[in-house]
């Protein structure tokens, strides 16, 4: 029997896909209707078929911005152009099959799940023999096996960790898509980098003189590995609930998760783990800091699900997040900060958050885009943003020159009189990161951009040398 009339049944979820759509869906569903997912355990009751229909009511999945497996695609539309029949054959619902169909013409009709079967396995075989008596079929995981043995060729795509191989006869064809180290992969998702942030808890240990001090210096520490940790676990959840407008962003569609190299589930079971480690530590520390961390957890969650929808909102709560790493750091080693310090921190941290909005709708204007994606922002947004930025870091360096000369910094370190050499390098940076945002050249993150600048890290380098030096004489 020639190929060209064999018809090709084609798995969805891990096969044509590099996702899976009933975790996809349960994520959207979450996200729109958090209340309604409690109902999760009664619609599994009433079994799988049902649950994965009321997941895809819920949801909304942009079907065209799913992964894919590239090399197998081209595959297929190779076999499409010789006039083959292509069957999407899927264990998803109804409406996620026909989301497919509708994306990628690529498929001549599909066969999936109703309310009462959920098609996998034999099940799925069986109504592939009810059309074709002979076919090629493509899969990836266990499930696939009764089908692989009982097809004419087997095509084999991206198999996974639990799939043996030497179960099935006849592979014919493999698809393995070359992904990176999954360590490599994890310190991605995981946003190692911006843990830099979580500095900032040791800066109530630098200004109150107590950073000799080991005990004080052993919480400030354990202080930063809660917030890494807490930090990391938000990134994940960000990153989950932002699936859609991540895939629709230039850059941020090649985030691990986002582009289907890390599975939802374990992502979602490193980010409990990471979140349990952090309150467990944050408890350890004080029960007090533990306070101080639920609060954050709160705000970050409150931006992920909402906030960060409603313009100028997301940019105060950003700066809010930033400036309660510091009163935590104060926290921890029981000190109290100053009103100067709060102010500084709120301003500059405003700024840098509105840095970010207008790197964003600058790149909107350079491309043609009239609104962001999961944003409440458009491109003519971004003089008003950039006023009310600059005029930010301006009250910035305002409030750390009244810090400098406030009585309490007199009283704790005498006279500070290095502490004003800090204020021309401030300026510097400040005036640096926004003069790169107005030419176009800021990273979409303000903290990747600053790591690989060099003028921004002498600049930090000094100032923080600064603030030291003030301290020891």
């Amino acid at each position: 029997m020639r190929t060209k009339s064999v018809p090709l049944y084609v798995d969805l979820d891990g096969t044509f896909i590099k996702t899976d759509l009933l975790y996809e869906s349960l994520i959207s569903a979450f996200k729109n209707y958090p209340l309604k997912c409690l109902l999760i355990p009664v619609w599994l009751i009433k079994g799988i078929p049902h649950l994965k229909k009321r997941l895809a009511e819920l949801s909304t999945v942009d079907y065209s911005l799913l992964p894919k497996n590239e090399e197998f695609f081209s595959y297929l539309e190779a076999e499409k152009s010789k006039g083959r029949e292509i069957v999407l054959a899927t264990a998803s619902n109804r409406l996620h099959a026909e989301g497919i169909l509708n994306s990628y013409k690529i498929f001549n009709h599909s066969l999936h799940s109703c309310d009462t079967v959920n098609l996998k396995s034999k099940k799925k075989l069986e109504a592939i023999l009810q059309e074709a008596k002979v076919f090629d079929y493509a899969g990836n995981s266990k499930d696939d096996l009764v089908l692989f043995e009982e097809c004419r060729k087997s095509i084999l795509v991206d198999p996974t960790r639990y799939y043996s191989k030497n179960k099935t006869k006849n592979i014919n064809i493999t698809f393995k898509s070359n992904n990176s180290e999954i360590l490599k992969l994890w310190i991605k998702q995981l946003r190692v980098h911006q843990w830099i942030k979580n500095i900032l808890v040791f800066v109530p240990l630098l200004v109150s003189g107590l950073f000799i001090d080991y005990k004080s210096f052993t919480s400030a520490l354990l202080a930063f590995i809660c917030f890494s940790t807490i930090a990391s676990s938000t990134y994940i959840l960000n990153d989950l609930l932002d699936l859609n407008s991540d895939r629709n962003h230039k850059s941020k569609r090649f985030r691990p998760i986002a582009a289907g190299l890390i599975n939802i589930p374990s992502a979602i079971f490193i980010m409990a783990s990471l979140l349990a480690v952090s309150l467990t530590l944050s408890y350890i520390l004080s029960f007090n800091f533990l306070l101080s961390i639920l609060f954050y957890l709160a705000a970050t969650v409150s931006y992920s699900f909402k906030i960060k929808k409603y313009f100028g909102m997301d940019v105060v709560l950003l700066a809010v997040l930033y400036t309660s790493r510091i009163i935590s750091g104060a926290v921890a080693i029981s000190v109290t900060p100053t009103f100067w310090l709060i102010g500084f921190s709120i301003f500059i941290f405003l700024s840098l958050a509105l840095l970010k909005r207008s790197s964003e709708a600058i790149d909107l204007r350079e491309n043609n885009k009239k609104s962001a994606s999961g944003r409440d922002y458009n491109a003519t947004d971004y003089e008003i943003l950039k006023s009310i930025g600059t005029a930010s870091s301006m009250a910035s360096i305002m409030m750390f020159c009244l810090y400098i000369n406030s009585n309490t910094t007199l009283s704790t370190i005498g006279e500070p009189s290095i502490l004003w050499l800090v204020i021309p390098g401030l300026s510097y940076w400040l005036i640096r990161m926004w003069i790169k945002t107005h030419r176009g050249e800021m990273h979409d993150d303000p903290i990747v951009f600053t790591l690989k600048d060099k003028g921004s890290l002498v600049t930090i380098a000094f100032c923080g040398f600064m603030a030291a030096i003030n301290q020891v004489i």
